[in-house]
């Protein structure tokens, strides 16, 4: 039986991508994270394991809809990052809104939209499917959605229009003097100091986030909400050799550690401090639960080059039509990927078939994957390095054109990679660090158990995940005890 002192009306899953349980563990005992430590020591603390067994799988948009659906990756299908939104599966929102219980999505990633009154949806940065609910949010999503995806491409330009929506939008919804506090000592240091550390705007993005997300809790109150956020996740993917240099073969450089060497430490500063933000902002009837999906490791496997490098096209629209391809429009997705979407079948089987002929050292330039809507996801598969003086091959005629023409190195060699380790902190009742490590497939269940609501039935499948409600109770009656 749920002891009455514990039981909470509303839940707050705060999901930080890919955060590290032993860098947490490091830099608490250190520290650096008073905050994350706070949260530990009132927590009943596991490690989750993913839905999948292989490293190809192990990426957080297949996690996060694991998560949120509580099918395993077998099950659901759901491999890129623009998949989710146009699968049917019932998810943690469309479960709980059945069951009359409002809900909040502020970022998750790879989910399906919703328009229910007394409840809000904030498409992830890289969808490009979903509308936002209330539209008010659309002027928001504009201009994060963009510089998200444009983040390497520094001649991409945002308009005045996008620009002016965002101000207005931000000016009334929750934006905090912190938040301003923040974004002018950014700008300055940037403009007097050193433009270099323009890096460090992901914990801004962070923080207009988080006041956004408070605007509508406090609007709207709905029993349940996620947040997501991604930017330190990205941060370890792009500096884990600065942090450690000692475990890679090439060394990073001078300069490169001069910015870079305290980058993730940072990031999860910043984590911290906005972790400070949830707690002080909830009341005695809201339960906090802290997820990661999973976390990151030192990309030990190419030692020559620290790390996997990423090619990005340059211009894309431009480079297509001068392949002769026929499109509707192009949209950038992550990193190196862009979708480009067709008429209809015919235009896209004819896009494949050109863009496999494209070669570089007689190996295939672009790897095609179908989605929805008649569309590509298309993005060049090399991660080692490209000589200056390498050329691509294509056409009929075995036309030639220089590489780095075409296309341009992302400035950070991605140096760490997906571990399948991740934490899962439930504040209910007292502090526990439970042995076992639980499923990502558990969150699901475990979520509407709080809620007294019955998991769907499916059709052909069985859900594999089970509840952690009963394991929180028994530890804190034996404490009672």
């Amino acid at each position: 039986m749920v002891n009455e002192k514990f039981i909470k009306d509303k839940i707050i899953l705060i999901e930080f991508n890919e955060l590290c349980p032993t860098l947490l563990d490091r830099w608490m005992a250190q520290g650096h994270l008073p905050n994350f430590k706070k949260f530990y020591d009132s927590s009943h603390i596991f490690l989750t394991t993913p839905c999948v067994p292989e490293q190809e799988n192990l990426e957080p948009w297949i996690q996060w809809y694991s998560m949120h659906t509580g099918l395993a990756y077998d099950q659901h299908k759901v491999f890129h990052l623009t998949d989710g939104p146009r699968a049917t599966h019932p998810d943690i929102w469309s479960v709980l809104s059945g069951s009359d219980i409002s809900v909040g999505n502020c970022g998750s990633m790879n989910a399906r939209g919703y328009d229910i009154a007394g409840s809000y949806f904030l498409p992830d940065p890289w969808c490009d499917t979903e509308l936002c609910s209330p539209k008010e949010l659309q002027a928001y999503y504009e201009f994060v959605s963009f510089l998200v995806r444009e983040y390497s491409n520094s001649n991409a330009k945002l308009s005045r229009g996008v620009y002016t929506r965002f101000v207005t939008f931000m000016l009334s919804h929750g934006l905090g003097l912190s938040t301003i506090t923040a974004i002018a000592k950014q700008l300055v240091h940037e403009r007097t100091l050193d433009r270099k550390h323009s890096w460090k705007r992901v914990a801004i993005q962070d923080k207009l986030q988080f006041d956004v997300f408070a605007h509508y809790q406090k609007k709207l109150k709905p029993q349940f909400a996620t947040f997501f956020t991604n930017s330190t996740a990205h941060l370890q993917h792009a500096y884990w050799r600065n942090m450690e240099p000692q475990k890679f073969d090439a060394q990073p450089t001078e300069s490169d550690q001069r910015l870079y060497s305290d980058a993730i430490l940072f990031g999860y500063e910043m984590m911290d401090s906005l972790l400070g933000r949830f707690v002080d902002m909830v009341s005695e009837d809201t339960m906090l639960i802290f997820t990661t999906a999973l976390s990151q490791q030192p990309f030990l496997k190419d030692e020559n080059v620290g790390g996997q490098k990423f090619y990005r096209l340059k211009n894309v629209n431009g480079f297509l039509k001068a392949l002769g391809i026929s499109f509707i429009d192009v949209q950038p997705v992550m990193t190196h990927q862009f979708k480009v979407r067709f008429e209809n079948t015919d235009q896209l089987n004819t896009a494949c078939a050109i863009l496999e002929q494209v070669t570089c050292h007689g190996q295939p330039v672009f790897n095609c994957n179908q989605a929805e809507n008649n569309s590509l996801n298309i993005g060049c598969p090399f991660h080692h390095t490209i000589d200056a003086d390498s050329h691509l091959q294509f056409g009929r005629k075995n036309e030639s054109l220089k590489f780095f023409d075409a296309f341009y190195l992302i400035d950070a060699t991605k140096s760490g990679y997906h571990h399948p380790d991740g934490a899962l902190w439930i504040q209910y009742g007292g502090s526990h660090k439970h042995q076992d490590k639980v499923s990502v497939l558990d969150v699901f269940p475990t979520v509407l158990d709080f809620f007294n609501v019955t998991t769907p039935q499916l059709e052909n499948n069985v859900y594999r995940g089970t509840s952690l409600l009963p394991t929180l109770v028994s530890t804190e009656h034996g404490k009672a005890a």
